[in-house]
């Protein structure tokens, strides 16, 4: 084999080695050597001996479990070993042999914690790669000695939120990159950490933290990215978060490329993204949003590339693009746009604009109306939604004019019969609402009257109507359903009697409920042609005090009134007589009522 004593070189990849082969080690003079996609199960002190030139190892994708100590004694100029996809389950194999290794890939092991003397003779290690094992715990101080480690990969393995301690990363000062994606990390809330995770990692560039197990990360605790001044880019997305806090990112102001992709946000606001005024890429497909007016005046000056794709967006404004000047790419695939004059300004300016590249945009299609829907956004006519904005201006101007006018002469000349048609048109609006439903008559008599007249009814009308006549009666405060609007209660208490007894007194004609009531009972008397209400006047009343909303003479001159007799004076015709206007049956409304004291109406 002298003449292979120059091989720098030596693939022996993709054969079915089961062991090293012991030529390997008299040729001193290789630089590479590539084992890799064989069968290999363990390595001797023999197999690597006098490799004293060799600066690349590759036997990753083999069967290998076991390394015996000092194996790689002789490789003092190793600078990459690949040793991945075996079946690792230690760390402890250097030793004080790889002085100059920089490199060093163990993925796809069966790793299952990171201990403190692992790695602490590898000084000159600048990437280590650990994904695919099945770590889920990595001691404090794991990491201390690698001054000059600069990537980082820890993804997909069982680390947890204990297993990434600011002690795990106190001695990595000059880390650029550092994957925790595809791990089981996730916070309880959005409150600050006591001691965020990051924080000694001031030159951080890259950090990715996506895809948390099956649960997501759940939450973004306010002060997560602390320490990472440097942060250059964040991959956040598939982590089950819906809101962010408003503090997020105060940590990370020279943020180039944020991905929040394939979260479903709730709410977003402007002030998330304020801090952020450096950045250039912002990815937020799947992301649930119907709507991008958080990015509106949200200083993101910089953005060039906005990735939206695969949301629920109707209508991109004008305001929005405005606020993002340096826009030269926008992503809107996959959205519920609206073809119509909401999108007007947004289709002629994705023709025009010669700054910024809407993705596919001739494949945009319409989702509203339905007529539309499926059409190509940007072949619809939208001639029609130009406006004179001038004649606009002037119509809408002229209307209000007009209209405060007219409000303002009617409330002057017209303002007792604007109140009175208002509370007509409230009282035939629930009275048209509830007359369709069928009501069984429950009462004799509904008794609308006004609280500062419950005396009165409590001591005289209750006990000599119900107590002496035996006639069922519906009040407020005993029969009133609890928890139902009050305009119901009076529709169904009015509709469920034969009768209703207005007691009518100058604090009646106040309330605004009591008048309510009465045109309630109205309506009933009007649209059921039958002799249904009743007037009892607790005190004399001047025509000029009555509202033009109280003037029913014209309509009620024809039905039951009664005036409560004067102090000291016999009461007992008045009980007859109400006793006689309750047993009235009423059923036509040309039925000649019974005629009692009108009183002053």
């Amino acid at each position: 084999m002298q003449f292979c004593t120059q091989l720098t070189e030596l693939d022996l990849s993709n054969n079915r080695l089961h062991s090293v082969p012991a030529v390997i080690s008299s040729l001193p003079g290789l630089h590479l050597l590539d084992l890799t996609f064989n069968n290999i199960k363990n390595i001797s002190c023999a197999d690597f001996a006098n490799l004293t030139q060799l600066w690349t190892l590759q036997i990753y994708s083999n069967d290998i479990s076991f390394i015996e100590d000092f194996a790689f004694r002789d490789l003092k100029t190793l600078a990459t070993l690949m040793i991945g996809s075996n079946r690792l389950s230690l760390n402890r194999y250097w030793k004080e042999d790889l002085q100059k290794l920089q490199s060093l890939d163990l993925a796809n092991n069966k790793l299952d914690s990171v201990r403190r003397e692992d790695f602490e003779c590898l000084k000159s290690l600048k990437n280590l790669s650990l994904p695919d094992n099945q770590i889920s715990v990595i001691e404090a101080g794991s990491f201390d000695g690698l001054t000059n480690l600069l990537f980082l990969n820890l993804q997909s393995n069982k680390l947890s939120r204990g297993s990434i301690k600011d002690s795990v990363f106190f001695r990595l000062p000059n880390l650029k990159t550092l994957l925790l994606n595809n791990n089981y990390i996730s916070y309880d809330s959005q409150e600050a950490l006591a001691q965020p995770p990051f924080q000694h990692l001031r030159k951080l560039k890259t950090l990715n933290i996506f895809s948390q197990g099956h649960k997501g990360l759940r939450y973004l605790p306010s002060n997560l990215f602390k320490g990472l001044w440097s942060l250059e880019e964040l991959q956040a997305e598939n982590l089950n978060i819906n809101s962010l806090h408003p503090d997020t990112f105060t940590h990370t102001p020279y943020l180039w490329v944020l991905d929040l992709s394939r979260n479903e946000f709730i709410s977003l606001t402007r002030n998330i993204f304020l801090p952020l005024h450096v950045l250039k890429t912002l990815h937020l497909s799947k992301a649930g949003l119907q709507s991008l007016d958080f990015l509106i005046n949200a200083n993101l000056s910089k953005l060039h590339l906005l990735h939206v794709s695969n949301n629920a967006l109707s209508a991109i404004n004008e305001t929005l693009i405005q606020s993002l000047p340096t826009l030269i790419y926008v992503d809107l695939r996959a959205n519920y746009l609206s073809c119509d004059c909401t999108n007007a300004w947004f289709v002629n300016w994705t023709v025009s604009s010669n700054d910024t590249e809407v993705e596919s945009a001739y494949e945009l299609t319409c989702n509203y109306p339905n007529k539309l829907k499926g059409h190509k956004l940007l072949d619809l006519d939208m001639g029609s939604c130009n406006v004179d904005v001038g004649f606009f201006c002037f119509l809408s101007t002229t209307t209000l004019v007009s209209v405060t006018l007219l409000g303002s002469f009617l409330f002057h000349f017209l303002r007792w019969q604007v109140i009175y048609a208002y509370y007509l048109l409230l009282a035939f609006l629930h009275d048209n609402k509830h007359q369709r439903k069928p009501r069984g008559l429950q009462y004799d008599a509904f008794i609308s009257y006004n609280v500062r007249d419950e005396v009165w009814v409590m001591r005289e009308l209750l006990p000599q109507l119900e107590g002496e006549q035996g006639w069922k009666l519906c009040l407020h405060h005993r029969d009133f359903e609890p928890g139902k609007p009050i305009m119901d209660n009076i529709v169904d208490g009015i509709y469920s009697s034969r009768k209703t007894i207005c007691v009518i007194s100058r604090h009646y004609l106040e309330s605004e409920w009591c008048s309510k009531e009465i045109q309630v009972a109205s309506f009933r008397l009007f649209d059921e042609k039958k002799d249904v209400l009743i007037l009892v006047f607790l005190e004399n009343i001047p025509s000029h005090q009555l509202s033009p909303y109280y003037r029913m003479k014209r309509l009620i001159q024809r039905k039951t009134y009664l005036s409560w007799p004067k102090p000291g004076a016999d009461t007992r015709v008045f009980w007859q007589k109400l006793r006689g206007a309750l047993e009235t049956k009423g059923t036509a409304e040309t039925e000649h009522p019974i005629g009692w004291d009108l009183g002053v109406i």
